[in-house]
């Protein structure tokens, strides 16, 4: 199999995440504030206006599994059982320092987990409205940003001004447009860089608690790929070229995202979680803050809403600026919502954008990786065929 292309300090996620522990107790034990949150859905800028740091809880690991079917079901989303699974057995570090729990219901599976979380720690959920549309949806959405404001000054005895969620919003932005521009080089034909380093990248930076060095950082690799762009791949044949879409790849990245560079593609975009999709639209500066803040999150294309159209319009617009040649959507397993989803996705790729498709309903588990595999193998060998 040929060698990703790797920055020679390149960390993989695990390294990264490991690293990060020893970091939070020191942060931790300074006295600094740390909630622990989960999906996109979360108003970061609030989290940074309590002065706090936002810690991730998405459980990535197959270990934690059994644990958490002590009380949840087996036939459950493994992000959702690995999650819970860490913190019921103490194994996971950012939810032992996290003072609180804040948490969206961006599915029913999750929603009854934060139940059972409520019983270990001081957890708070934010109500998703059904829908991003209709006349009482941001209504609904902006009261529960209020809420969880005056959740933050109830539990740290803290008082959070317009101003200081105001600067929060614009350090948020600048951390958004570095995100936006690291993804963007992705572009690019051909990728001067894996998609398993994009996906690697974005998903450790959430464990980098300097909000300033994650925008050093993130600028720095972008302009170092740009330059590699031009001196090294700018010309020259490009291979397959994968969106991935559908449930968050962190847990499962090693199983498909590397692989699918090791059989012969690229993975150049992600419309998923852990791709652009909160990333791309910026809070605005202009508005009361609040309002801002529930504008810019009710706008999140999560398949969580009905209808979702806006996930359509996004991925189409991926498929068009990414140069794609075929579309891999990775499905956790009983994820209800993108399963669902699913039939609508591989009918637009394929009817509306003429393009392959293939969908891979998968789990932590490395049992099924052989199948993935010759999957994704005959997938890149069609694309191969028709580039």
């Amino acid at each position: 199999m040929p060698e990703l292309n790797l920055p020679e300090d390149f960390e993989t996620f695990p390294e990264a995440r490991k690293k990060s522990f020893l970091r939070l107790k020191e942060l931790k034990d300074q006295g600094r504030r740390i909630v622990g949150t989960f999906c996109t859905y979360t108003p970061s800028e609030l989290v940074t206006a309590a002065d706090a740091i936002a810690v991730g809880l998405c459980g990535i690991s197959e270990e934690l599994i059994p644990p958490a079917e002590t009380r949840l079901p087996k036939n459950l989303c493994p992000l959702i059982k690995s999650s819970y699974g860490g913190a019921l057995s103490g194994k996971c570090p950012f939810f032992y320092f996290s003072d609180m729990i804040l948490a969206e219901t961006t599915c029913d599976g999750k929603k009854k987990m934060y139940e059972l979380l409520g019983e270990l720690k001081h957890t708070h959920v934010m109500q998703l409205p059904p829908g991003s549309t209709g006349v009482k949806a941001l209504e609904f959405w902006k009261a529960e940003v209020v809420d969880i404001k005056e959740e933050f000054e109830r539990f740290y005895g803290i008082e959070i001004t317009d101003e200081k969620i105001r600067e929060a919003i614009k350090l948020r932005n600048r951390e958004r447009k570095a995100v936006l521009d690291f993804f963007e080089v992705g572009r690019l034909k051909p990728s001067p860089v894996s998609g398993y380093e994009i996906n690697t990248i974005i998903s450790s930076n959430d464990y980098n608690y300097d909000i300033e060095g994650k925008i050093a950082y993130l600028e720095k690799r972008t302009a170092e790929l740009k330059d590699l762009y031009e001196k090294e791949y700018k010309g020259k044949p490009s291979r397959p070229r994968i969106l991935i879409t559908g449930c968050p790849t962190t847990g499962v990245m090693d199983k498909v995202i590397k692989r699918i560079e090791e059989l012969g593609a690229d993975v150049v975009g992600f419309e998923n979680c852990c791709g652009p999709r909160e990333k791309k639209d910026p809070v605005d500066e202009t508005k009361d803050p609040i309002t801002a803040i529930a504008e810019k999150y009710l706008r999140v294309n999560c398949s969580v809403m009905s209808p979702n159209p806006g996930r359509l319009d996004a991925l189409g617009t991926q498929i068009d600026e990414y140069q794609v040649d075929g579309v891999v959507e990775v499905l956790l397993h009983a994820c209800h919502t993108f399963a669902i989803e699913a039939d609508t996705i591989k009918h637009y790729v394929t009817t509306e954008k003429q393009l392959p498709y293939m969908a891979i309903n998968t789990d932590y588990s490395p049992a099924d990786q052989a199948q993935i595999d010759t999957r994704l193998g005959a997938f890149i060998e069609l694309l191969g065929a028709q580039c």
